[in-house]
């Protein structure tokens, strides 16, 4: 009786846990790993020739990134799961940004063009120049912004961007970045997500400046749901430059956040390749960083289908230490759950148009907490340049924005109280009532929460 259930225990793992290693292959060989002692991670290191690559603390637990050996056999991997001194050994998954998926059926953006390339010319925003479509996009009316920003703190906090890093010169976000880290490199500072272009073609961005918007500039398509607007020579140069997929998607998040928010202060934190994948450990020590760094707010553009407990253990952390974390609920047009956006302690935020319904893109189901504008968004984009972008990523970056205005506003209010806060907006008219982002009412009622709880006699 004992062998068949030790069996059934194996072939359970296997079922749950092999069938991950149909990663793609920079992550085929990775794991997280806990043991009961120090002791013990050497033994099984020597023993089965486990490679350390990064070392997790949570204050309580430690876990193990490691790598085994590529020609390692099954029967290896299955022996160190079932070692009595192992606590756990999962497969390093694959988590994506939303934008880098192929379900491109329900990626096709709704809202078009015209009304982004209408607003032409320059403006000043905080002391820098920017393009005016960047501050006058009906997105900002839709939410309210410059009257909040006309009666409210726009955010003294730090928001963490855990993403493919930042272009650290553009003009619109450089006086507002803090050092972070890249946790793909190992290298503290603040990661530019230029540095995986060659130089030619670092060249031809940063040639740029800010460019007017008109009829004849040509849309460079970086994938099926963002579409970055240069100027036109630059375009018909990059027109023969392959770029990443997700290239600039740090910069274009971290733009939005800026928008809402323009005197937070950005903590770029880059655990994404340009191709728009990560190595969930790499979350995960991203996660721990922006708490233990002194991050108010997580912004988290990214979803994996997987559920993983190392994930809501360090969302766990975070929550414990006041930090609020907002999460895009990913682009496949459906009823789904996706992490981190499913799981507590997480704000899941969807996708919606300019006419307040939900973004045929845009998924839903329990782990949606709050929608915001998600279409032809007008955001920073590397090299002095800016982006039209669709997807639940951007959305859930004004959404981070509102957040950082909210806790300098309530400095202790918690991700649970959120709700109570952003229901404020209108509801989606193609939803179960779902509230969309409103910053005014929202910011209003925060207020009048403060003036009470100062006014309440003492006892």
């Amino acid at each position: 009786m004992k062998t068949s259930n030790a069996l059934k225990n194996i072939a359970a793992w296997l079922i749950g846990g092999l069938v991950l290693f149909c990663a793609p292959a920079f992550a085929q060989n990775r794991y997280i790993l806990e043991t009961a002692t120090a002791a013990d991670l050497a033994r099984i290191s020597s023993r089965y020739g486990l490679t350390v690559l990064h070392t997790i603390h949570d204050g309580t637990e430690t876990l193990y990134v490691v790598s085994l050996p590529p020609t390692a056999p099954v029967q290896e991997i299955v022996a160190i799961r079932f070692d009595p001194s192992v606590i756990e050994f999962v497969p390093d998954t694959e988590v994506e940004s939303p934008e880098t998926s192929d379900s491109s059926s329900h990626s096709r953006p709704l809202d078009p063009l015209s009304d982004v390339l209408a607003l032409q010319g320059t403006a000043s925003y905080y002391g820098v120049p920017v393009r005016y479509a960047y501050v006058g996009q009906n997105a900002a009316s839709l939410i309210h912004l410059s009257q909040t920003q006309q009666q409210f703190p726009t955010g003294n906090d730090v928001v963490a961007v855990i993403d493919t890093g930042v272009d650290p010169n553009h003009p619109a976000l450089s006086g507002v970045l803090v050092p972070g880290y890249d946790f793909i490199n190992d290298v503290p500072g603040i990661p530019s997500e230029l540095a995986g272009l060659n130089q030619s073609t670092v060249a031809i961005l940063d040639q740029s400046t800010v460019a007017i918007l008109d009829q004849k500039n040509s849309p460079l398509v970086l994938n099926q749901s963002t579409v970055a607007i240069l100027d036109q020579s630059t375009v018909a140069i990059l027109d023969g430059t392959k770029l990443p997929e997700d290239f600039g998607h740090g910069t274009m998040v971290s733009g939005l956040i800026h928008l809402v928010a323009p005197t937070a202060r950005i903590m770029p934190l880059k655990a994404f390749q340009l191709d728009g994948t990560a190595n969930l450990s790499d979350v995960i020590r991203a996660i721990y960083y922006a708490t233990d760094h002194n991050a108010r707010v997580i912004n988290m553009s990214f979803s994996t289908s997987t559920d993983s407990p190392d994930l809501l253990q360090a969302i766990t952390y975070a929550n414990s230490h006041g930090v609020v974390l907002i999460a895009a609920v990913g682009n496949d047009g459906r009823e789904t759950t996706v992490y981190p956006a499913g799981l507590p302690g997480v704000f899941g935020v969807g996708s919606t148009d300019k006419s307040d319904l939900r973004s045929p893109f845009s998924n839903w189901g329990d782990m949606l907490r709050l929608s915001a504008p998600g279409e032809a968004l007008v955001t920073t984009y590397p090299g002095n340049n800016y982006a039209a972008v669709w997807g639940t990523s951007f959305s859930a970056a004004l959404v981070s924005g509102a957040a950082a205005l909210i806790t300098s506003f309530q400095p202790l209010i918690k991700t649970g109280q959120l709700s109570s806060v952003f229901d404020k907006g209108p509801i989606i008219g193609n939803d179960d009532g779902y509230p969309r982002l409103d910053l005014l009412p929202s910011l209003l009622y925060c207020a009048a929460q403060k003036y009470s709880a100062q006014t309440q006699p003492d006892h």
